[in-house]
């Protein structure tokens, strides 16, 4: 098993990454891979909802130059994602709301690429702007029908200069609860394969409210 950790933050070594980490350590411990990319130091185009991996479903965003389909395919190959912003102007940072966009829309153009994964969101804040942060990240996971980890709060950790979230004791211990509770979702997800058929995918239905 394997979980795939985004560090949508623009430092590389910041307090987004020491959070993700707290949470790969306890991964780690249970006998699951864990990998963070970091990839909020990238130039990374928003999406221009040109619909072309609508189109084409081959799995790919037309514009994947900057190495957002590489991404596709590796977190696609992963059994479980967390995703990592630091909070700007109370919400997530601007590359990483890029990514999400644009891989969470390929996702769904092409059949819900990441459907049933466990899948968790956590957030580093200097202050306040956390559970803003923290709502917005779990928008994606939810939409994309994937089995979210819980922890014994919210899972927002404080801190300004990098590594001084290892300071904020309930936040350190969230993250590691986190990281045990994913585990665990993750043995029980493999251990019922074959035994307990997933729900069948239903085709989606679009509304437009003025039509």
């Amino acid at each position: 098993m394997k979980v795939i950790a985004i560090n949508g933050s623009p430092k590389k070594a910041g307090n987004t990454y020491h959070a993700l980490k707290m949470v790969g350590d306890e991964l780690i411990s249970e006998g699951v891979e864990f990998e963070i990319l970091h990839i909020g130091h990238t130039l990374l185009h928003g999406c221009m909802a040109c619909g072309k991996c609508a189109e084409t479903k081959d799995e790919k965003c037309s514009f994947g130059a900057d190495g957002l389909n590489q991404w596709i395919q590796t977190i696609k190959a992963a059994d479980g994602i967390i995703i990592g912003s630091p909070v700007h102007y109370s919400g997530i940072a601007g590359t990483m709301k890029c990514f999400l966009d644009r891989l969470f829309y390929v996702s769904g153009s092409n059949g819900n690429l990441f459907r049933h994964k466990v899948a968790a969101a956590v957030v580093a804040v200097r202050r306040t702007g956390g559970s803003a942060t923290l709502d917005h990240l779990y928008h994606y996971l939810t939409y994309a029908e994937m089995v979210v980890a819980t922890a014994s709060y919210w899972n927002v950790i404080h801190g300004r200069s990098a590594g001084e979230v290892s300071q904020d004791g309930e936040g350190v211990q969230t993250m590691r609860v986190l990281g045990k509770n994913m585990a665990w979702l993750l043995k029980m997800k493999e251990a019922t394969t074959g035994t307990i058929q997933p729900p069948i995918q239903e085709k989606k239905v679009i509304t437009n409210f003025i039509r």
